[in-house]
């Protein structure tokens, strides 16, 4: 009985202990998911080497699109979804920022003046500029990502032309092709189940243009670094990616991009956040 009873405490100890390894391993490594501040879910986009430009064995795509080049980037987390107007109607009611309006064209917008219509909640913020998506990611405690970290979260390490693969696009897929017919015209976030990236980030195809965080220039690809890239020091337009519920298939390619002045506030641009991985405590 004695010996039996040495024996069970010899396992429970070692049990124990294998549990308090586990677990301090476990707690080094950061969460797959986590919510930000402003109650977002964010996904965790692990450090790697991925393709980014036109595919190698693609024929289309633009100048500013080439060359095809490996690119290093650190593991961050990605919004899942594009940032919808309830999460902004959050940021305006405490801050007082102005409210998302089409510049020139009511007919352009969702909100009513200053109010926000409870229908659109769940659809992607439009009528930003690149100021307003700034702020709102500072106010968050987030930052906007940089063009590399966009794309690698948009298709992983995989040489793709679109999040899902090479399959060319349908409406099962993401929302686009269409012309403005108000909130119809955008869908909810996160519904396309056979859109979504590699991590399971939803609508980095269609819906609306996203902003991120570097400045544009054609040329950039070829002489960019090889790890995290920040984009050019200084420039007079600022990139836009994913392509919007306008965008035909040549657009909704994953590694199109375009230029847009940091103040141009449109009805097909929104944009999601970055948050940097924290540091291992101890570190």
């Amino acid at each position: 009985m004695w010996n039996r009873g040495v024996g069970c405490v010899g396992i429970w100890t070692g049990l124990l202990l294998i549990a308090a390894v586990s677990s301090t391993v476990s707690a080094s490594e950061p969460p797959q998911e986590i919510v930000g501040k402003d109650g977002a879910p964010m996904v965790l986009i692990p450090e790697g080497v991925f393709p980014m430009g036109v595919p190698k064995a693609a024929r289309d795509g633009g100048l500013d699109e080439r060359p095809n080049h490996d690119v290093f980037v650190s593991s961050f987390y990605m919004d899942k979804y594009e940032l919808t107007n309830g999460r902004y109607l959050q940021f305006v009611t405490e801050t007082g920022h102005r409210t998302p309006q089409h510049p020139t064209d009511q007919k352009k917008g969702l909100w009513k003046g200053n109010m926000m219509p409870e229908s659109i909640t769940d659809l992607p913020v439009i009528n930003v500029d690149w100021k307003d998506a700034e702020a709102y990611c500072h106010w968050a405690g987030k930052r906007l990502p940089t063009e590399a970290e966009w794309e690698k979260a948009a298709k992983g390490p995989n040489d793709w032309r679109f999040p899902w693969g090479d399959v060319e696009p349908t409406l099962e897929h993401l929302n686009f092709n269409q012309s403005w017919r108000g909130e119809a015209t955008l869908t909810q976030v996160g519904i396309y189940e056979k859109g979504k990236s590699p991590y399971g980030i939803y609508d980095v195809a269609g819906n609306v243009w996203e902003w991120v965080a570097d400045w544009y220039e054609a040329d950039y690809y070829a002489k960019s670094p090889a790890r995290n890239p920040p984009g050019p020091e200084t420039g007079q337009y600022k990139v836009l990616r994913s392509s919007g519920w306008q965008g035909e298939t040549p657009q909704v390619r994953i590694f199109t991009r375009i230029k847009s002045l940091p103040t141009d506030r449109n009805n097909s641009t929104g944009f999601r956040c970055a948050q940097d991985v924290p540091a291992p405590s101890g570190q």
